[in-house]
């Protein structure tokens, strides 16, 4: 960790302003900021490209991504977890949410199986000073799965849980309300005939009965007694979100439609987005765009969701085509979305916070990273 490092002849987004100066790190924290060039000899100069808090990102399955990069390939872990991290970093994030996903109705894929493993790796990686993000985990457990709170035993303790998720993918419903959708992604990606994905759609809401509600309750009573920030997936209706607020959720992710959204703001709940559905103008899934969000005033945070790289650019994108200034769409990928999981110490240059800041260079319309630091420390 650096003992004192000063970043000059930087344009500098700050909260509410973006000023031309330098910053100040001393042990790993943010010591001071200034407007103006500043005479200290060691200074970094950074030439006038742009300085901004280190990206937070809440759900990403890049993770999953690498240690499963095609069905049925599972590649060693140690090694996966270091290339995500490493990627994450290079695309500016400095502190990251590993999505996991616990439980699955077909015992089938990823999230049938024990992901203790990933948790041993970071552990071991960062004992040994080769993580360069920030890595807390977010577990994604899909209620209607019979092995759902058994694969989620080994997370119940690990001081890096800091989110839960309530998921339920049953075909009919949220984000697969219209079947089609469904259709295409069972087949096309889980690569199932048409008679298995009908046979699915029948007996899908006897399972979804048997183990949802006992499922949901469960894992909220987890979220509240263990301090642990809970949110809700792919709420689609009005009634979806009163549920969410009644379960005293703190963030609705993915909601699929305006009026979703609209009445997560009223009632209090961060609303998280995919980065990937602003940059390509809309849901892969056929649910509302992002950018609709953004423009009627209820979106609050982007997530990368598969695409570490997305995060910054969408940003960059809410500023140039939804009418945010630049500090309010950095906030959307920076404080907003370290608020919403319970952090106060980043996602944000002032003094006193971490020391997590991403510099910028602007080619043509594309933010492009150039380095990032990490209390501090340069790790990309």
């Amino acid at each position: 960790m650096s003992t004192d490092l000063i970043l000059s002849n930087a344009r500098i987004v700050l909260a509410d302003a973006v000023v031309h100066g330098h910053v100040r790190m001393q042990g790993g924290q943010i010591t001071e900021i200034a407007a103006g060039h500043t005479a200290v000899p060691h200074a970094h100069d950074l030439d006038g490209d742009y300085l901004l808090p280190g990206l937070v990102e809440v759900h990403t399955d890049n993770l999953e991504r690498h240690v499963t990069p095609r069905p049925k390939v599972h590649f060693p872990t140690l090694g996966a977890v270091q290339a995500h991290d490493a990627e994450v970093a290079s695309a500016g994030i400095t502190t990251v949410l590993d999505a996991i996903g616990v439980g699955d109705p077909y015992d089938e894929g990823f999230r049938s199986k024990d992901q203790s493993e990933l948790l041993h790796a970071l552990d071991k990686l960062d004992d040994a000073g080769l993580l360069r993000a920030d890595h807390l985990i977010h577990v994604r457990c899909e209620l209607p799965a019979h092995n759902a709170r058994a694969l989620f035993e080994p997370f119940a303790r690990h001081p890096r849980l800091r989110l839960l998720s309530l998921m339920d993918h049953t075909p009919g419903q949220r984000q697969w309300s219209e079947i089609e959708h469904a259709r295409v992604y069972y087949t096309g990606k889980k690569g199932w005939t048409d008679a298995q994905f009908e046979a699915e759609v029948r007996i899908a809401p006897e399972r979804q009965l048997k183990y949802a509600k006992p499922n949901r309750a469960w894992f909220t009573d987890f979220a509240h007694t263990h301090g642990v920030a809970l949110a809700t997936h792919d709420d689609t209706t009005v009634e979806h979100v009163d549920e969410a607020h009644a379960l005293g959720a703190s963030m609705s992710e993915f909601p699929t439609t305006l009026a979703a959204a609209q009445r997560a703001k009223a009632l209090g709940l961060s609303t998280v987005m995919g980065a990937p559905n602003v940059i390509r103008g809309g849901s892969h899934s056929g649910n509302v765009a992002a950018m609709t969000l953004a423009r009627e005033g209820v979106l609050d945070a982007l997530s990368s969701d598969y695409v570490p790289s997305s995060l910054l650019r969408a940003a960059w994108q809410l500023s140039d085509d939804a009418g945010f200034s630049l500090p309010d769409a950095v906030k959307v990928v920076t404080r907003n979305a370290a608020r919403a999981v319970g952090l106060h110490d980043r996602g944000e240059i002032a003094v006193g916070l971490r020391g997590d800041l991403l510099r910028v260079r602007v080619l043509g319309s594309q933010p492009l990273v150039r380095e990032t630091w990490v209390q501090g420390r340069r790790v990309a």
